[in-house]
């Protein structure tokens, strides 16, 4: 079975200020999107920027019958969500917005404006599948592409940049802390014994403190000595699936000519020793093949396909 996660980019019917400017760009985008996941075959694919549930169900109807779909209620103020499709069936098991008790709400903007939940709602499905139950939680984080007041998406200067930077931080820190306690609620005390994975773009890189926060109890990751060896940790890791994927396609989005792995998938203990192959773009592809993206996503506007590379793994 494959279990992927793509970000879509701005997926909305034509007309509006987000989506294709007319039914011609529209088409072309359903078309090379529709291309990509046939190819792909997934079992169940996680989706982020499903901007119209309406524009999914074009989408669908191009993929054929026999498709599950699901997509949260919590858009962001853009109208964009996340979702899941799937060859099998699956029920929802949470789809929310809310931040840990003990976390307070952060700041977001120079006039003090705070939020108390995240941006775009978490979507957790169990999903029936030939290894049995599997649970799986997508997430969209804060974007690392800032944006300033009055839709302006450079800054008056650089005290501006590093403010507005600081705040897309703190809100991206606060989610993650949000997706590491639905993990928490998806392993049920023993990722040992369940299959579960939390994947989604989470807007920042292997290494970033953001991305770390979800992983749990620290050590045994892969390549490790301990990564073989059990202990009591087990029960709580989530482990990325990042060193497993070829390093020559081990990026998801180019932003400014540089290759970024910030589409992720993170397996518990028992579903990480299943995977059997894990990749970028379509299997059998040396490395994806992604235009690079710059700080303005309104020029990539009437753009067939995505700007993001889906993310894969194989679990046998």
């Amino acid at each position: 079975m494959l279990l992927g996660t793509w970000n879509l980019e701005n997926l909305y019917r034509p007309g509006g200020p987000f989506g294709p400017k007319d039914k011609a760009a529209y088409e072309a985008k359903l078309a090379a999107l529709a291309a990509v996941i046939t190819e792909l075959d997934p079992t169940l694919l996680g989706l982020q920027e499903v901007g119209e549930p309406e524009a999914l169900g074009d989408l669908i109807d191009l993929l054929g019958s026999g498709w599950s779909i699901a997509t949260s209620r919590h858009p962001d103020s853009r109208g964009i969500r996340v979702g899941f499709i799937g060859r099998t069936s699956f029920e929802v098991l949470s789809d929310t917005t809310a931040l840990p008790a003990r976390l307070r709400p952060v700041q977001a903007d120079d006039e003090g404006v705070s939020v108390s939940a995240t941006g775009r709602g978490f979507l957790a499905v169990e999903a029936a599948t030939a290894i049995g139950p599997l649970r799986v939680a997508v997430a969209h984080l804060k974007s690392k592409l800032l944006s300033y007041p009055n839709g302006r998406f450079q800054p008056l200067d650089e005290g501006e940049r590093a403010r507005f930077g600081a705040y897309a931080l703190y809100r991206r820190a606060a989610e993650a802390t949000a997706l590491r306690a639905l993990a928490d609620e998806l392993l049920d005390g023993d990722g040992r014994t369940r299959d579960v994975a939390v994947l989604g773009d989470l807007n920042d890189e292997v290494q970033a403190a953001t991305t770390q926060i979800l992983l749990g109890p620290p050590g045994s990751e892969i390549g490790t000595p301990g990564y073989k060896m059990a202990d009591k940790g087990d029960a709580a890791r989530l482990w990325n699936v990042a060193p497993l994927i070829p390093a020559e396609q081990r990026f998801s989005r180019v932003n400014a000519g540089r290759r970024e792995l910030i589409d992720h998938i993170l397996a518990s203990h028992r579903l990480i020793h299943r995977v059997t192959a894990a990749g970028t773009g379509l299997p059998g592809e040396e490395a994806p093949r992604l235009s690079s993206v710059g700080p303005d996503p309104a020029k990539r506007r009437d753009a067939a396909g995505s700007d993001h590379a889906p993310v894969w793994v194989r679990i046998g």
